[in-house]
């Protein structure tokens, strides 16, 4: 093997599916691993001062966290992504 072909070959596998990959990394020390890692630059949400309460029947709320778990995020992260999409799209059709 190549020496690029080592530095490049992840010793991290593959997962098929988030709960996999969870317990991959539950039973598997972090510090072993260092050297695959990158260092990222993170985005933050602007300073959200203000709220706004919704009242959702069980179901619709049921399948907002479904959606919402299945992207990663949470419940309330996605409905302000949708709201700020919806309103983009309002003010180009405007």
């Amino acid at each position: 093997m190549s020496k690029k072909e080592q530095e490049t070959k992840s010793r991290i596998p593959e997962f098929k599916s988030r709960e996999e990959e969870a317990e991959w990394f539950d039973t598997h020390d972090m510090a072993d691993y260092q050297d695959e890692f990158k260092t990222v630059r993170a985005r933050f949400a602007k300073n959200l001062s203000e709220g706004l309460n919704i009242r959702l029947d069980k179901e619709t709320l049921a399948m907002l966290r479904a959606k919402a778990h299945e992207q990663g995020i949470g419940p309330t992260t996605l409905v302000r992504m949708w709201i700020l999409e919806h309103l983009r799209q309002e003010g180009k059709t405007a």
